[in-house]
């Protein structure tokens, strides 16, 4: 049974910002935690926001609390570290108040280490230079999966027995409705085309992508990258994509599942991966995963995906192929990516957020005590 909970706070930083797969994750982890605390007189929980995040807030059902007069970076740093420190401060996008102890903080992955060259210099320097201090001297560390467990001790962030993990949910894919007409208005055809994402970050591997499909195996298959990634900013990284790539820019969340579940599968070659949750989004949807077997890629897809060399091309063009002349083996992947997607839920993984707040409260009880 889980113990008693302390006052909660969310740092709604992440609501003043550009929507990012991390924010993605914090706003469905504080959805979750606001329908488990409906009603709840005992689970007393706030939204702490800046005043350009005040609207974005109220689209959660809990209580928030404005607080000024600064914005962005100085707002974390400067604005919070000491207000009403009998709350515990739940920090969900990496980076939280270094000059707060009492606080939890979550680290999605430790690519910022891996594969610096994903990222600019001055977002290197303020990663690496904080989340080790805050790794020390928050309560405790979540991540996201068993592997990122690892890489953030390897790269001592955080020692083993600091850090917690929550796996993410998928569900939220589910109560999107599916864009009509999305395949017909960027001419596409049903299964002809396989979905990936839109970047020029290394670890992304979406090189390896254009290497496969200007080969002839897959001349009759299209690859539709997802994002706001332009042709010349591929071209300006080295990249040369081929004829049968199309540029789809920035979907909606409606465009994207109709997108996932048109196509014949979606292509994952990422070299690191904290988490995952495109692949496990469209799994969800009876879209099937290819995927690169690296990073958390293989824990959270178990069995049910399809893999690949992350630096064979030829090896992604005859998986693909497979998956485009055989009805039953995409059928086969398609149920059991359902399966093993449908485990991962964001109830389950605020009820799990939950026991490491009452694990950390009871600890602060037992040395008051």
């Amino acid at each position: 049974m889980r113990g008693a909970l302390p006052p909660l706070a969310i740092n709604g930083k992440f609501l003043a910002a550009q929507p990012t797969g991390v924010h993605r994750v914090a706003a469905e982890l504080t959805h979750a935690l606001a329908a488990l605390a409906e009603g709840q007189v005992e689970f007393d929980i706030e939204i702490w926001v800046p005043r350009d995040a005040a609207d974005a807030a109220a689209a959660f059902n809990l209580p928030v609390r404005v607080i000024g007069p600064f914005t962005h970076i100085p707002w974390e740093q400067i604005g919070i570290p000491f207000r009403d420190s009998r709350r515990l401060l739940l920090n969900l996008c990496n980076i939280g108040p270094v000059l707060r102890r009492h606080a939890i903080t979550m680290i999605h992955d430790a690519q910022v280490h891996t594969t610096p060259s994903s990222y600019s210099k001055p977002f290197r320097l303020w990663y690496k230079g904080l989340q080790p201090i805050f790794g020390r001297n928050h309560q405790k560390i979540v991540t996201v999966s068993d592997f990122s467990r690892a890489e953030i001790v390897r790269h001592k962030v955080a020692a083993p027995d600091h850090i917690a993990v929550v796996h993410n949910g998928v569900d939220h894919v589910l109560r999107i409705e599916p864009e009509a007409g999305v395949l017909e208005k960027i001419g596409l055809q049903p299964r002809g085309y396989v979905v990936a994402l839109a970047s020029t970050q290394a670890h992304k591997n979406i090189a390896l992508l254009a290497q496969a499909f200007a080969l002839q195996a897959l001349a009759g298959l299209r690859l539709v990258l997802v994002g706001g990634t332009r042709r010349e900013e591929f071209a300006a990284s080295g990249i040369s994509l081929p004829a049968n790539a199309l540029l789809a820019g920035r979907v909606s969340d409606s465009e994207l599942r109709a997108l996932y579940e048109g196509a014949l599968c979606v292509a994952f070659p990422s070299r690191t991966e904290g988490f995952g949750l495109p692949p496990l989004e469209a799994m969800l949807l009876g879209c099937p995963a290819v995927v690169a077997p690296c990073g958390a890629l293989p824990e959270v897809c178990g069995d049910a995906a399809l893999y690949a060399d992350a630096d064979d091309a030829g090896e992604w063009a005859r998986q693909l192929r497979r998956l485009s002349q055989d009805d039953a083996l995409r059928a086969r992947y398609s149920a059991l990516g359902r399966e093993q997607a449908s485990r991962f839920t964001w109830r389950a993984a605020a009820e799990r957020l939950l026991d490491v707040v009452a694990e950390v409260h009871g600890q602060d009880r037992a040395r008051a005590g």
